[in-house]
Formats: C-alpha cells, structure tokens, sequence
C-alpha cells in the first residue's frame, strides 16, 4: 500500500503533470484578459443609440415621488435649452423619478437614468420625448417608406360597414378606431401591391360589428375566426409570417376578449388597442401599442390662456371600479379635490379649464378618454391607473407631462399634489400644451397627430421580412 502511494506521488509530481496543470491554468488566465478587455472596449458603443429601431422599454406607472415610501419632491429651474428648434426641452435634472407599484399594490423607487443621444450629445430623459432627434430623423423616414397593405373589400360586401371605412365623422367614445381607419385608407401609407408591404391591415371594426345583430358581442370571436381563416386561404400573407407583420386596431374594452377563438391573432399579430395593460394576458407590451381614447373634437378650446385655474384637482365619472371608490372614500367632500359621481351641473369643459390638475381614475379598464380631455384643456392629468401602458410611451416621456399615483397612495392624494411648486407645475402644464397636439385627430390627418404617432408605433414594430413575389396570388 506504502509502495502504490508512494508510485502516485511521483506520477503527480511528474514534468507531464505539471505541464497538464500549467496549459488550462494559462488558457484561462488569457481568455479572462480578453474578456475584460472586450467589455472595456465595447462598453462606449452599448451606451450609445445605436438601435434606432428598437423598441424602448417601458415602465409600468407607479405613485408620484411624494409618497411615504419615496424621496420628497426636489424643485428645478424652468429650462429651454434642449431641441435645437425650441420645441423640446431636456431639463439638466429631472424633477420626479417614476415609482413603479409592485404586484402586492406597493410603491418600489426607480431612478431616473440619462443617456447619450443620436449624435453623440448628452441628453437628459426627462424631455418631452425620449430622444427628439431620433424621433424626427426616423419620422422622416417613416413617411418616405411606410407602406402598408390593406385586404380588399368592397362595398356591396354584407359586413361593408365593419371592413370599410366610414362614410362620416366619427364620434363617441369609441372614435379612435374609425378615425384610424379613416385616415390611414387616404393616406400615402397605402400600398397596392402586397410584395412592398412592411404590414399588413385587418381592417375589421370591433365596434361596429359589435352593434351588428348578425354578429352580436358573442359571435364577434367567430367572425374574426372565421376572417382569419378566409384571408389565410385566399393570400399567402399570413401564413408567410404566422400573422406577425399584421395589425387590427381597436378601441372597444371587448377587444381583448374577441380574439378567444383566434390565438395567433392574440399571440403574433401587433394588438393596436385602447385597453393596453400589462396586467392583462392578452396584451403582450412591445409587441402591443396602445391606442390613445380620444373624444372628438376641433379646433383649440377657448380661453385656455386666460382660464384661472382655481380647483387643486378634478374628476367626474361613475362609480364602476374598486379605484373609484376610494377615490369617492376619501376625497368626496374635500374643498380642493373635487370628485364628482353622477351628473354635473356646471359643463364639463368649465371643470376641465378651472382645475390645475384632472384625474383620470380607472373604471372598469385602466383607459378612459380623461386623459386626453385633460390635455386638450391644458389640465395636468393625474394618471390613477395601475399597469396601464400609456399611449406612444416608446416615444413620449411622460414625466414631463403628467404624475402617476398608484392606488395605494390615493389618500396622500393632496399631500403629493401640494407638494409640486408652482415653477414644477408650470413645468409641466407647459409641456402638456406641447403634446396635445399628439392626442386630437383630424380629417385630413395634419403631421405629428394621434394618426401619425399611432403610425410610427407601428413603423417600430415592423419587421424587416418582405414577402416574396413568387408569393402573390393569381
């Protein structure tokens, strides 16, 4: 046993084992620098904008900064120094940080970051938008090169009024949809021939085939099933793709439970829809754009520049959600938050104009047409709706426009909106004059409206697969 053990060491301590110990040793020792050095390398370009195209992660809304759980609000100097054209502006130092609400409804802080922009210039993320120059330059581009095909449908078609665009200005709630539609068949976005498509439109309205007695709420699922399958067996398209350079707008809240009996509607296709939650399973965020609620209408409202903005905050609407009933709970006889159930005696738009901040509070979906009244008012909105995945949030900041409250904080409601400073609040009611226009729809759509900033979501989603000629049916 002595002799065998003794034989082993001098095996282990041999030039051969040395040699096997020294190689991988050595090996690894080098492969390390080289790590190190690449990161140390690379580093400057992974912190520049490199990938125009990629979508922005966006984080979900959270409560305002004021909140126990979260630093007190810090003041800032007004600022115009940012886009070269005066239009955006990048204060040095931002004056919140979001605070996203975790699962459990409570408040976790997440820091404001900053970045390099296109050109290499320092910028701060709490302008208006992300990244101005970027947006301009890939808008630009967007207009030269968007094309997107329709499936045609025509007129003498027994579901004509779902498939076509409407014959009249749209209204209601529920507008956006046939807006969208409207505008986009006008538009030079529309291409004829499907090989220079980069998506493709399903031009089917939820809405009105909603109210068709054919169809119904229930049998709405069937149809769109059925639409599906036709299409697929008709043109190769879809099934070229399994759907995902395909898009169908919707603004109805029914629009995400439709599409029960069309799964790779839900899963590939891009869901452009005014019911955009993370909380939901058939939203998939990124891949999903949310569709701004607007309530039509025309032309800016009168006196904003003289209104005198007396009210602390405002809300009117009916009790139809757990939210709104502690928002009833804590704030319906204060003298500075008004919230108010049921019909108004005083007209809404006088409301609007005499509060310095409008609440848009989920009801039964995290969307409301609130937010987009606010704005058009010159209201600063006050966003009490967990999860939901704001309108053009790849491209707008809004930080700089409006405050998120997680439900948790509504009774600290007053105390965070107290806590802003008038310089604060000029701040930011300044910059929701800037982006109003982002929210208002015209026919015919003029630049940088709902329609064009719905269509660049749209161009950041496109793929770079075109179908092939041989594809296109006979």
């Amino acid at each position: 046993m002595a002799r065998s053990s003794l034989v082993s060491d001098r095996r282990l301590s041999s030039p051969a084992s040395k040699y096997f110990f020294f190689v991988p040793a050595t090996l690894a020792f080098f492969t390390t620098l080289f790590i190190l050095f690449y990161i140390f390398t690379t580093s400057t370009i992974l912190t520049s904008h490199q990938h125009r195209h990629k979508l922005q992660l966006k984080q979900p809304l959270g409560s305002f900064p004021t909140s126990p759980l979260t630093p007190k609000l810090s003041s800032f100097s007004l600022h115009n120094n940012g886009f070269k054209n005066g239009s955006f502006d990048f204060p040095e130092k931002s004056p919140f940080n979001a605070v996203g609400g975790g699962k459990d409804g409570t408040a976790s802080e997440v820091p404001s970051r900053s970045h390099f922009g296109s050109k290499g210039n320092y910028v701060n993320d709490i302008g208006v938008f992300h990244d101005g120059d970027i947006f301009l330059e890939d808008y630009r581009q967007m207009n030269k090169s968007l094309k997107i095909y329709v499936y045609p449908h025509r007129k003498n078609d027994p579901f004509a009024h779902a498939l076509l665009p409407v014959d009249f200005e749209p209204g209601g709630n529920y507008a956006s949809e046939s807006y969208f539609k409207k505008a986009l068949m006008k538009s030079h976005f529309i291409t004829k021939d499907p090989t220079k498509a980069d998506l493709f439109f399903l031009p089917f309205s939820i809405a009105r085939l909603r109210h068709d007695p054919r169809i119904g709420t229930g049998g709405i699922q069937y149809f769109i099933r059925d639409y599906i399958f036709n299409i697929s067996r008709k043109y190769p398209y879809w099934n070229h793709t399994g759907g995902a350079d395909h898009f169908y707008v919707a603004c109805h809240s029914i629009g995400r439970s439709v599409m029960a009996k069309a799964d790779e509607v839900k899963h590939n296709a891009i869901q452009i829809v005014c019911s955009s939650s993370y909380f939901l399973s058939g939203y998939i965020a990124h891949k999903d754009a949310s569709l701004p609620q607007v309530w039509p209408r025309t032309g800016d409202p009168p006196n904003l520049a003289s209104s005198k903005r007396n009210k602390l905050a405002f809300f009117a609407g009916s009790i139809n959600s757990p939210v709104r009933e502690k928002l009833l709970k804590f704030w319906r006889n204060d003298s500075e938050i008004f919230a108010h159930f049921g019909r108004l005696k005083t007209p809404y738009a006088d409301e609007l104009l005499g509060s310095k901040f409008c609440l848009h509070v989920k009801g039964f979906e995290v969307n409301t047409a609130r937010i987009a009244d606010s704005l058009y008012y010159g209201c600063v909105p006050i966003i009490i709706a967990n999860y939901y995945d704001l309108p053009f949030a790849d491209i707008l900041n809004w930080k700089s426009f409006s405050i998120a409250v997680v439900t948790v904080d509504i009774p600290l409601l007053k105390k965070i909106l107290q806590g802003i400073t008038s310089d604060e609040y000029l701040w930011l009611q300044s910059n929701v004059l800037k982006v109003r226009k982002h929210f208002q729809w015209h026919v015919p759509p003029i630049d940088f409206d709902a329609f064009y900033m719905v269509m660049y979501e749209l161009w950041l989603r496109r793929s770079s697969v075109r179908i092939s000629a041989s594809l296109d049916p006979k």
